[in-house]
């Protein structure tokens, strides 16, 4: 039927051709998904079987980019969430409810901490914390067998020792944030399915790729494709992978209702760098280790924590479950620094940036003070670094100019 002009700003019946095929990955935003009839309509989260609902469940852009992490992760299905926080969250809202029970490494990523003390407690769930360096139920001579580090059962306290019978997950995170201990994450996870607790991971370190984590036996992984995925400090996102239909369907169905919808743009990014990880992994992997080992060396450093390091909490069991390693990794100051001069030397740095969100192109480096914390011993000498993709020799020549700097005002 004819239309008023005004219509067809809104209702054009120009068509563009077909046929047009690039190596880019179309990005289709759109909030409204159209039914081709009225029997056809629904709400239905899962758009595998319902098909395209409602653009909070994802647009084709999302889904190529879970199916891609999904596939990496060797997983059954990934969902997307705006952050590796919103990712955490969305892990606990959909495993936990009330008068549940739920354990953290006490070197959890510092978020996940306050999201389970401040907020699971809140709401009924009862929180504790655990040694990250512990090992499975049993024996320590159990973990020298399996390979990993004598001492993982903790000093005699086992990881079993801490379930109760209203445990309901286990979280995960290895290495750990900031101090890098690496976790016996098979001998936790044999411990918590014979209780038959969940294992949940965060994976981020890894990317994802070096620590298979499903094939280890965790429940849920997920990561922050903010970092290395993203690859360029220039987006948010976070993944959750699993391995079996009932675990997608509690998580699937929560997501629709906490209504954390991702950006098709943001997908579009991240797939983009996904394209690219591997070249940055391996650079970013060879500097770190070089870089690691030579601030070994240096007067000023009491200890290098780098999982590919021996002088590293967990070493290895680095060695024995993972296939490389990342950028990030810490260094310990000698106690005669101040947390002046750790702050200056960190302030004296020219090339590498004071920053948290690690895992692009840029080199960071943050200066921590845990204080008097028994659990993580190193006080106010602590400075995590993020090796991104500059020279190698210009990024020793900055870290070598901020020692002389820090020590000259000493």
């Amino acid at each position: 039927m004819p239309k008023n002009w005004k219509t067809r700003l809104i209702h054009t019946d120009v068509r563009a051709p077909e046929g047009f095929r690039s190596l880019a990955t179309p990005v289709f935003r759109g909030s409204t998904v159209l039914f081709p009839n009225a029997a056809a309509v629904t709400d239905q989260w899962n758009q595998y079987d319902a098909g395209y609902t409602y653009g909070l469940y994802g647009t084709p852009t999302v889904l190529e980019l879970a199916g891609r992490i999904c596939e990496l992760e060797h997983g059954y299905r990934t969902l997307l969430t705006p952050g590796g926080q919103a990712a955490i969250t969305l892990v606990n809202l959909a495993f936990l409810r009330a008068g549940d029970h739920v354990l953290l490494p006490e070197s959890v990523y510092a978020p996940s901490r306050h999201f389970a003390s401040r907020v699971l407690k809140r709401f009924g769930v009862e929180v504790a914390f655990y040694r990250p360096t512990i090992g499975q139920a049993g024996h320590a001579s159990d973990s020298k067998k399996n390979g990993s580090d004598a001492g993982l059962s903790g000093g005699g306290e086992t990881i079993a020792s801490l379930f109760r019978p209203n445990t309901r997950l286990i979280w995960c995170e290895s290495p750990g944030s900031i101090t890098m201990e690496v976790q016996d994450v098979p001998a936790i996870v044999a411990a918590a399915h014979r209780a038959g607790v969940l294992v949940a991971l965060d994976n981020t370190w890894a990317a994802g790729i070096y620590f298979d984590a499903l094939a280890h036996g965790v429940d849920i992984t997920m990561q922050a494709l903010t970092k290395y995925v993203g690859g360029h400090s220039d987006l948010l996102l976070g993944s959750i992978t699993v391995r079996d239909e009932d675990a997608y369907q509690r998580l699937g169905s929560t997501q629709q209702l906490a209504g954390c919808a991702v950006s098709p743009d943001d997908c579009s990014l991240a797939i983009r760098g996904m394209k690219t990880l591997a070249v940055r992994l391996r650079h970013i992997e060879d500097a770190a280790l070089e870089i690691s080992n030579w601030l070994a060396q240096r007067p000023e450093i009491e200890l290098v924590l780098h999982p590919a390091l021996a002088s590293c909490p967990g070493h290895s069991v680095w060695k024995r479950d993972f296939s490389g390693s990342s950028g990030v990794f810490s260094i310990i100051f000698r106690p005669q620094f101040s947390k002046k001069q750790v702050q200056a030397f960190v302030d004296a740095l020219e090339l590498f940036e004071i920053g948290y969100s690690w895992a692009g192109v840029t080199s960071l480096a943050v200066s921590y003070d845990f204080g008097s914390n028994a659990a993580r011993p190193y006080g106010h000498r602590i400075v995590r670094l993020s090796i991104g993709l500059e020279d190698v020799e210009d990024l020793k020549a900055d870290l070598d100019q901020a020692f002389c700097r820090t020590m000259a005002q000493s």
